[in-house]
């Protein structure tokens, strides 16, 4: 089984439009589920969802947050397994950042409970991916 998630995006917004999209946790409140989170390194944050969003509360701590490169551990709810999700961000024009996520360690998880959390997870970003989409589009253009 793959033991981690990519995904890939290039969005038509500077790169320091989608550096405050990931990293400030009043915007990740407002695009994916209510967040307790700072950029910064040895920060614990938590992920809490609302039942309407069909998740469990994700805790963790960033282990790096340098300009444009963020990644922190990831626990979900009820499970010990600790993996890591990381956020790269490339600028390819002045309004165009190419988005770069990978979730690693599933295999972490044990026999078929990790293929089941790849799909969870996989189906999941997906989600936020497209939840940072529509952000985007109605919230930083809409001045």
């Amino acid at each position: 089984m793959k033991d981690s998630i990519t995904k890939e995006k290039l969005f038509n917004h500077s790169i320091e439009t989608i550096w405050n999209a990931i990293s400030i946790g009043e915007e990740i409140s407002t695009w994916f589920i209510k967040a307790d989170f700072k950029a910064e390194k040895g920060y614990k944050y938590t992920f809490t969802a609302s039942e309407d969003k069909g998740c469990l509360t994700i805790t963790g701590e960033v282990k790096e947050a340098n300009p444009y490169t963020l990644i922190y551990t990831w626990i979900v709810e009820n499970t010990t397994v600790e993996t890591t999700v990381k956020w790269s961000l490339e600028p390819i024009s002045k309004n165009e950042t190419k988005l770069y996520l990978e979730h690693s360690g599933i295999s972490n998880y044990a026999g078929d409970t990790a293929i089941a959390m790849f799909e969870s997870f996989s189906g999941g970003w997906d989600g936020c991916i497209n939840g940072l989409i529509d952000y985007l589009k109605t919230e930083v253009n809409a001045g």
